[in-house]
């Protein structure tokens, strides 16, 4: 009984808080709605927008020549860089800036600290993207950011092991989105909310607070965005979805309420057979996130954030069951849940934080809040009507000629405005301008968007009542060019950056697939036409271990800088291709041996030695070299001189690597500093990956300045590699791995490891993965094979 009353008392109270919000969210719509009837709003924006108009309007030929030469916003650096040229790139950033700290800091440019505020990161982020996009090592159109970026910012901030782990969880949830949801959406939502997390901690932060300090909370505030973030692919957009069977869709929802009402996770219960993956790893990532956070509240947070939380949630449930062709909707039905989702969104970005939030924030971020939900709904109208989704627009145009007390949304959309303007802002001339460019921007978007027809059919459906303020916004529209926003540009160049990374990731996958099956059946040695039975045991040594499990890294590489870069025929490299097998094959033949590393397993079965012995796997080793040297000699379809310093860069290459391997086992039992770990690694490790890279360059003629580059790109990845071995050698399983794991610390190497530890390993891993990627933007390669090739070298299980 006494468990009954709890639940009961549980429920009481998370009724009471959304009661409370909707009584205030229902006395904000009699005010809009109240202005939509009386037509008030109107009227006050025919002079905030004719005063808009002078700022704003174009004659016709002076748009015509502007459109002609002004590149579009989607052209990153060449649009910020036409900005920077003309003079403009500040007013662009300070009224994007702006309306960022209005829509999700909940703040008011009318306070002279905050406009400060602005203005300093104005000038900041200015001087950021001049840098950036006067830059000769980025491609005309790149990224604004990446991996890389973030990293370098972690090693700036000294908050490189949440970095690493953020990344590490980003690719994890990228894998696990389901079909159904739509995967850069899910995404951007994510590294949105992460961002805006970070923003409310890095405003909360003062001038005085220690480095140390600001580390822990930025480090703090990227796993609470993280926590936070997570709901919007792991339970809006699932729940949203068709992914669920009803069964399991009710189930989750239930689950979800129950943590938000009573603080406690429940168990996972019973799922479908084909969701079971997918719900242990949602239920394990919410339930870790959820308890993060919770961790966080103190006594006096705990309260706002579970009442925020729920009445988001349950605003979210009563909006995901209404049905489009059900027509007794009220108006406050269609708009109330949608005023307490919009402000509930982000004040619970506040209270994840466990930050004070003043009155003033409350006020602004409650009313903002549908400015921005009605704005983006219009936006997605007709993919809306096309998923029978209930909206206020796609209710009102599938019910309006039945049910004439409907509130028109376009209309309500603009008596918000028209609020935010002249009473929550008073007036404020820089909100103004930031509203009303924001407002009718998405006009102008909307009929690129559409098309012509379409919009002006859309229009006509939409006509606010007041005729004359009707006219003056198309008048707007056709008049004038389209104001721009810096967080439109990020958020639209992020959406076509993980569309584009997702397909350049599955090319990548293609061409490794497709070299490694050229490469593989051309590898074996076959027996010569004379002294077969002489020569079968050796052939056939050097044979079983070239035909093991093998990742073919060495001459992928090379076959995609010599046969997609410089455009070298398949069957003319194939010689080459196979040398740098021959030879990589041969160097883990000796690494294997009982005289250096003794080990029993590569490649996924026994060591050569162990199937023969260890001096029929030293000579099959020497064969294997004696074989690279002789198909390098039979790359007669390149220039002779080419093919001669190819050969001697090859032999000096192999020298070094003997070398390496040498010092390597001098150097067993005794602590090395990280400079002679690193110099080892380059001559065991990197020259091959600089050889591989290198020799198709030679072939090619490439210039020494090239050279240089390809070799720094090559340093630095190959010791990358060989610290995620090292990692892996550590915590990663023999099976998976194909090989013995742990030989090393039996063997009493020095490891990156045992010299830095894990945490410190992976650390210098993504800085030599930072310092590659660099050298490879540098290089302005045709693919972005190298790109990828660096995130597997880090993030591969073996």
């Amino acid at each position: 009984m006494t468990h009954h009353n709890d639940n009961q008392d549980n429920d009481n109270q998370a009724a009471g808080w959304y009661d409370r919000k909707a009584a205030q969210a229902s006395q904000y719509f009699e005010l809009l709605s109240a202005s939509v009837h009386r037509q008030d709003y109107a009227e006050h924006l025919m002079e905030d927008v004719k005063a808009w108009k002078q700022q704003h309007h174009r004659p016709l030929l002076s748009r015509l020549l502007q459109v002609r030469k002004e590149p579009r916003p989607a052209e990153n650096f060449t649009y910020l860089k036409y900005l920077q040229y003309n003079g403009r790139l500040n007013d662009y950033l300070s009224r994007s800036i702006t309306y960022i700290y209005m829509r999700d800091l909940g703040a008011s440019p009318e306070n002279p600290a905050i406009q400060q505020r602005i203005q300093n990161l104005t000038v900041k982020i200015e001087h950021l993207l001049e840098q950036h996009v006067n830059s000769n090592h980025e491609a005309a159109n790149g990224n604004l950011f990446s991996f890389k970026d973030l990293y370098r910012w972690g090693q700036k901030e000294q908050i490189e092991p949440v970095i690493i782990w953020l990344i590490e969880k980003l690719r994890q949830v990228r894998d696990h989105i389901p079909e159904g949801i739509h995967k850069e959406h899910a995404q951007r939502k994510l590294i949105k909310l992460i961002a805006g997390v970070v923003m409310h901690a890095l405003e909360e932060l003062g001038e005085d607070v220690s480095a140390e300090e600001r580390s822990r909370r930025l480090g703090e505030a990227i796993k609470l965005g993280y926590s936070y973030g997570l709901t919007y692919p792991f339970i809006d957009d699932l729940l949203d979805s068709d992914v669920l069977s009803p069964e399991d869709n009710l189930q989750y929802a239930q689950m979800i309420r129950h943590a938000l009402v009573t603080g406690i996770v429940p168990e996972p219960g019973d799922w479908a057979r084909q969701h079971e993956q997918l719900a242990a790893f949602i239920y394990r990532e919410l339930k870790s996130a959820f308890e993060y956070i919770q961790s966080i509240q103190r006594d006096e947070t705990r309260g706002a954030f579970f009442e925020q939380t729920y009445v988001f949630f349950h605003a979210q449930e009563i909006d995901r069951i209404k049905r489009l062709d059900y027509a007794a909707y009220s108006n406050e039905e269609l708009y109330i849940p949608i005023i307490l989702k919009s402000a509930a969104s982000r004040t619970i970005v506040r209270s994840v934080l466990a930050a004070e939030a003043s009155a003033d924030y409350e006020e602004r971020t409650f009313y903002f809040g549908i400015y921005n939900q009605l704005s983006d709904d219009f936006a997605d109208l007709y993919e809306d009507l096309e998923h029978q989704s209930v909206t206020p627009y796609t209710y009102y145009l599938t019910h309006r000629e039945n049910r004439p007390d409907l509130i028109n949304p376009f209309e309500l959309y603009w008596a918000v405005v028209h609020y935010l303007i002249h009473h929550l802002y008073q007036g404020h001339k820089q909100v103004q301008e930031a509203i009303l460019s924001r407002a009718i921007s998405s006009l102008h978007r909307c009929r690129s968007r559409l098309g012509y027809d379409k919009y002006k059919f859309l229009m006509k459906e939409l006509e606010p009542s007041h005729t004359p303020f009707a006219v003056l916004l198309q008048q707007l529209v056709r008049n004038s060019n389209p104001v721009q926003f810096f967080d439109k540009l990020l958020r639209d160049q992020l959406i076509s950056s993980l569309r584009s990374q997702e397909e350049e990731k599955a090319q990548f996958r293609q061409t490794m697939e497709n070299a490694r099956q050229v490469i593989q059946a051309s590898l074996p040695v076959t027996l010569p036409q004379e002294d077969q039975a002489f020569t079968a045991d050796i052939i056939a040594a050097a044979n079983y271990s070239l035909q093991g499990e093998s990742k073919l890294l060495r001459p992928v590489i090379a076959y995609v800088m010599g046969v997609l870069e410089y455009g070298f025929a398949e069957t003319d490299l194939l010689p080459l291709l196979r040398s740098l097998e021959y030879m990589h094959t041969a160097s883990l033949i000796f690494d294997d041996l009982p005289s250096q590393d003794n080990a029993a397993t590569r490649r996924g079965r026994p060591t050569l030695h162990e199937v023969y012995d260890s001096a029929s796997a030293e000579l099959a080793g020497v064969y294997l070299i004696q074989k690279a040297m002789q198909e390098q000699a039979s790359l007669t379809s390149f220039d002779p001189s080419r093919v001669q310093s190819l050969i001697k860069y090859s032999a000096e290459r192999a020298g070094d690597m003997c070398a390496g391997q040498m010092k390597d086992l001098s150097t067993r039992g005794q602590t090395l500093t990280l400079e002679e770990l690193n110099a080892i690694c380059y001559y065991k490790t990197g020259i091959a990956f600089e050889a591989a890279l290198v020799m198709p360059a030679i072939l090619a003629g490439t210039p020494p300045d090239v050279i240089d580059s390809i070799k720094k790109f090559a340093y630095h990845a190959g010791i990358a590699f060989q610290i995620q071995d090292d990692v892996l050698d550590t915590e990663g399983h023999a099976q998976t791995l194909g090989k013995d794991t742990q030989m090393d610390r039996q063997n009493g190497n020095s490891t990156f490891v045992t010299i830095l530890g894990v945490e410190g390993a992976r650390q210098a891993m993504w800085d030599h993965y930072c310092s590659a990627m660099e050298a490879v933007e540098k290089l302005k390669l045709k693919t972005a094979f190298f790109q990828h090739f660096l995130d597997y070298i880090i993030h591969r299980s073996h």
